[in-house]
């Protein structure tokens, strides 16, 4: 009986198994935002719920799940773990405050909301725009004080270049992760180049907004105060070269890794290139040239607690990725993209804004970039599959592929409110008061979201 009903379910109309799709997603953000489910289980239970709708035969439904959830840690799970520790290396050892303070001696007493937010964009490429705003912040506070200007507009300028990278530039989980469900693991070096043009156009109007705000703004809390001059004084003993080290090192490999493939070499040369700037290969040379600033810092010792918490951190995100990716698997075997190239004329109309409003609704319901960007990807699909909604959807290039992951990014920064932990961080180390974090990060959010689609939207236009 039960089975008959399903199969009754999935002979519907093209609209009714539209609402049964939509219907799910309400349900996943309703049982994370509302019920406090965990991600992990209302993203598989979604899955799994919505392949039983959509007819998927029972027997082959456990297959249907082993699929989605192997495919991300046979492919991104070791991404997401190195980047991860090289991240946690970086704040534990200084080097993310030798980062900052060597853009603060360049341009910090001219333009100090410039530097503070340049400083941010360099910082969260590889650490969790959470942690390097705390990590950071009392840098801005200093900087504020030695040229007279008021803390809040640094504080959101620092928060805008920190959020920036968090949601469009490997080896940020997200980003990383997106990239890998659709397709690009080996194309991550064209991830990076649109994640750091799109990024910087969407701080022009932040750099802007972030300069309207003065000490109305600012909040009174001494606790604040006492832990910033705190951590202002652990000058770091590392040359910020070094810190560079391990972000730059993973980006020229990969890009040695992509000539090699567009340009004659001699074999030997070719194949050791390509081993070379695979994402894996890549951040694993990465993260031995960590080595030496935990030398420096006589770390060396602490590396093994540091790769302890770095999993803790880097677990829940694969695990709710490899969620994503049975939602993924169950969209792909349910012949649910028949049916949106049944009604491709209207969906395609939506281009990249089609994503990036999956994205934004996740984002805006439940408060986790990370989550919005790893389940709107596993929705996607990967380009280079012909049963992918990407490919109902006329995305079936790298590049158009790249421009999809952008926009699944520019969605998951729209908007950052209340339930969002970076909201809470920005207000409480920035020195706003909560009843201000609307009309400042909220709004600055905003902007920063929709510009980044506009922006998208027309490279789409000229682009594919």
């Amino acid at each position: 009986m039960l089975w008959r009903l399903c199969r009754t379910f999935a002979g519907m109309t093209t609209l009714s198994t539209l609402l049964i799709f939509a219907a799910a997603i309400v349900l996943m953000v309703v049982a994370i935002a509302r019920w406090k489910v965990h991600p992990f289980l209302a993203i598989l239970g979604t899955a799994i719920l919505l392949a039983v709708l959509l007819g998927i035969p029972f027997t082959d439904i456990p297959d249907v799940i082993g699929k989605g959830f192997g495919g991300v840690f046979s492919g991104i799970a070791l991404v997401i773990i190195f980047g991860t520790l090289i991240g946690s290396v970086l704040g534990r050892t200084g080097g993310a405050v030798a980062l900052a303070r060597a853009v603060e001696r360049v341009m910090g007493k001219r333009h100090p909301r410039l530097a503070m937010m340049l400083i941010g964009w360099i910082v969260s490429i590889p650490v969790f725009c959470d942690s390097g705003f705390v990590l950071v912040s009392p840098i801005g506070k200093s900087l504020a004080r030695r040229s007279g200007t008021t803390p809040v507009p640094l504080m959101l300028a620092l928060a805008a270049g920190l959020f920036a990278s968090h949601v469009f530039i490997p080896p940020t989980p997200g980003p990383v992760a997106a990239a890998g469900m659709t397709g690009l693991e080996n194309d991550l070096l064209l991830v990076i180049g649109l994640g750091v043009v799109i990024s910087l156009l969407s701080l022009i109007p932040a750099y802007w907004f972030s300069g309207r705000f003065s000490d109305s703004e600012s909040s009174e809390d001494s606790d604040f105060s006492e832990r910033s001059e705190n951590s202002e004084g652990q000058q770091p003993s590392i040359s910020a070269a070094l810190a560079l080290l391990p972000i730059v090192l993973p980006i020229v490999l990969m890009a040695l890794g992509s000539v090699a493939s567009l340009i004659n070499l001699p074999q030997g040369i070719a194949t050791v290139l390509t081993f070379l700037g695979k994402p894996v290969i890549a951040l694993m040379i990465a993260l031995l040239s960590c080595l030496p600033l935990l030398m420096r810092q006589q770390m060396l010792g602490q590396f093994h607690d540091i790769t302890q918490v770095s999993l803790k951190t880097a677990g829940p995100i694969i695990f709710i990725t490899a969620a994503g990716g049975v939602l993924g698997a169950v969209v792909t075997a349910s012949g649910f993209v028949d049916i949106i190239k049944e009604s491709g004329d209207s969906l395609k109309a939506l281009g990249v804004v089609f994503p990036f409003l999956i994205a934004a609704i996740l984002k805006s319901a439940q408060g986790s970039s990370t989550v919005a960007i790893t389940t709107t990807a596993s929705m996607m699909g990967m380009f280079n599959d012909s049963g992918s909604m990407m490919s109902a959807l006329g995305f079936t290039t790298p590049l158009a592929a790249a421009l999809v992951v952008m926009a699944i990014g520019a969605g998951a920064m729209t908007v950052s409110h209340a339930n969002d932990s970076y909201f809470w961080v920005v207000t409480g180390f920035g020195g706003i008061k909560a009843r201000d974090g609307y009309r400042t990060m909220t709004l600055m959010t905003l902007i920063m979201g929709l510009t980044a689609i506009a922006v998208i939207t027309l490279a789409a236009a000229i682009l594919l």
